[in-house]
């Protein structure tokens, strides 16, 4: 009798811990990514318990120690939920699939930001190390344990793993526990719907949707109906082109909600003979060589998987851009930027994309001066400068930088605020270590433009952030006036808006754009310098003229009304006809009108 009481009660310790263990490594999960486990409804709190549950229950089968399964799985719950916290924090969105192939450049930034555990997840490593104790001496216990004659329950497990792989794939099955989609809002999905069941679900946006009617034959009847634009009156002939994507540059002064000690873009939004305007991005916080990507080949990243990573996915042979357009004109194209050398894989993506040379900070040609540890935007621009004056031959150059120097995190415990917000001063310091950086940023752009304001050569220089930085969320709230939560649609857009300026050292032959989106922003460019675009070039220019911007945030017609893509309106077909053409372009094979894109 003792014996079956021993046995029952062993099978009873087995059964709760292997039900029990998805459900309370779940809870561990999302505990340390900040968010209440209980308030996740049945539905998705099932799912995520089943994708814990097809690692953790073939693993105990395969293993055959349940205690030591269960406190491996509740540690890599705890891990990967504390993971997607910080990196929520650092650039305000979760992990997200594609960023697994970005992995490097995580790495080569990650030691510049400042990982402060929650209150939550201290509490979670409390409570893992009362299981570990407690697993620990159930262990020794040997009741466990799938060993000796326990083995068909090893199979039970193994079985069990299967069946919860052909409930959770394809993914889309997903919605039958609720499970949704939510590309607006990723770290709320999180919240909501599990970090690892929405992750999952944000699988499905690694293959790009294709348009209805993709074919060559399509896309040449809406090209047929651009008409090429009015060439503008550039008085001067193959101007050098500088354009610089400046990191985290940002103009918070815009909303008028600030008080700062001093203006951060007094010098830059005053320029005589400079347009002075706002773009919006796609991204918020992080992800540079998306902005990189819409600014330098007109592309949006609007038709494109929500976090992908174009350089990485996309640009794997040649694509046509700026870059490409010039250098058929005969410039000599280089891209510089004082980082890592492969980041984002620049070193594969610059010469698909038409550049004939890369530098990077190990080969730059100035002394380096730094500011928060990276290098500083006077010596980036003086390595421009260094680039103009050792040119070889007599063609005009086209130089794509990106900067660093403003680069996050801003939590350098030696750097002080020179810029502080009068109302509360140091109550924000990473928003005032920001402010400082950006202000130098202002000063080094001054030193650039009265250089070349001395140069005989015709030079016209554009400059552009890639996206705002991630700082201190109440500032931010401050900044905009409004928290996110209370949001309409134009306020939101408004989270992703960066300054830009153009400037000539000769007279610029129109107004330029009060606003406009980064995948627009290179055809102003052109035909500020005089430069024949492509027929792609010239629907970009038709389309803007109604919609000025357009992200994959959402879109901005002529009169600022903002709209998102979830809508149906009398903008939809347009947009509808642009990723179709895009579509084309970097994914037709045998169809793609090439003269559309590469040629004049």
């Amino acid at each position: 009798m003792k014996q079956n009481d021993s046995k029952l009660k062993t099978g009873l310790w087995q059964a709760a811990f292997l039900l029990l263990t998805p459900l309370t490594a779940l809870w561990l999960m999302q505990l340390t990514y900040g968010s209440p486990p209980w308030s996740m409804a049945l539905g998705p709190t099932l799912a995520n318990a089943l994708c814990i549950a097809l690692l953790f229950w073939p693993l105990c089968g395969l293993v055959g120690r349940i205690a030591s399964c269960s406190i491996g799985i509740h540690i890599a719950a705890g891990a990967w939920g504390a993971a997607n916290y910080f990196v929520n924090s650092f650039r305000g969105t979760p992990i997200l699939p594609w960023d697994f192939s970005a992995l490097n450049t995580a790495a080569d930034v990650a030691g510049s930001y400042r990982f402060i555990p929650t209150w939550q997840m201290a509490a979670a490593a409390a409570l893992m190390v009362a299981l570990i104790l407690f697993l620990h001496k159930e262990e020794r216990k040997a009741r466990l344990r799938l060993t000796g004659k326990r083995w068909p329950l090893r199979l039970v497990c193994l079985g069990a793993g299967l069946l919860c792989l052909t409930q959770l794939f394809p993914t889309q099955k997903l919605e039958r526990f609720s499970v949704k989609t939510d590309v607006w809002d990723p770290a709320g999905s999180y919240r909501t719907w599990g970090c690892l069941a929405a992750f999952l679900r944000n699988t499905e946006f690694l293959e790009v949707d294709q348009p209805e009617d993709p074919s060559g034959a399509h896309v040449a009847q809406i090209m047929a109906e651009v008409e090429p634009p009015e060439p503008a009156e550039v008085p001067v002939e193959r101007p050098n082109i500088v354009a610089i994507m400046n990191e985290s540059w940002a103009d918070f002064e815009y909303y008028g909600n600030l008080s700062l000690s001093e203006s951060v873009t007094d010098y830059i939004s005053s320029l005589d003979n400079g347009v002075y305007g706002h773009a919006y991005t796609s991204v918020f916080g992080a992800g540079t060589s998306a902005s990189e990507f819409e600014f330098l080949t007109g592309n949006s990243m609007a038709f494109l998987p929500s976090g992908s990573i174009p350089y990485q996915q996309y640009v794997l042979g040649p694509t046509a851009s700026l870059a490409s357009r010039l250098k058929a004109e005969g410039y000599d194209t280089l891209a510089f930027h004082p980082g890592e050398y492969t980041s984002w894989q620049r070193d594969r993506a610059y010469p698909n994309l038409g550049f004939d040379r890369y530098k990077c900070g190990a080969d730059m040609d100035v002394p380096q001066s730094f500011e928060h540890g990276y290098v500083s935007d006077q010596s980036d621009f003086a390595q421009i400068i260094w680039e103009f004056e050792h040119r070889q031959g007599d063609k005009p150059l086209f130089l794509f930088n990106v900067t660093i120097q403003n680069h996050g995190g801003y939590t350098a415990a030696d750097y002080p605020a020179q810029v502080t917000l009068t109302d509360e001063p140091g109550k924000y310091p990473m928003a005032e270590q920001y402010l400082t950086l950006a202000n130098k940023t202002d000063q080094a752009f001054r030193t650039l433009v009265e250089y070349f304001a001395q140069q005989e050569e015709p030079t016209i220089i554009v400059m552009f952030g890639d996206h705002q930085p991630s700082v201190e969320q109440e500032f931010l709230d401050k900044a905009y006036g409004v928290t996110q939560d209370q949001m309409d649609m134009k306020q939101y857009m408004g989270k992703y808006m960066v300054p830009f300026v153009i400037w000539a050292n000769y007279p610029l032959p129109e107004e330029g754009p009060e606003f406009t989106s980064l995948n627009f922003l290179g055809q102003h460019l052109l035909r500020y310098a005089g430069v024949e675009s492509t027929a792609y070039g010239d629907y970009l220019w038709q389309l803007q003229q109604q919609l000025p911007a357009l992200t994959f945030v959402g879109y901005v017609d002529r009169k600022g009304r903002a709209y998102s893509h979830l809508e149906t309106n009398d903008y939809t077909a347009l947009i509808q006809d642009y990723q179709c053409v895009q579509y084309n372009n970097l994914f037709g094979g045998d169809e793609r009108l090439a003269e559309l894109f590469d040629g004049p």
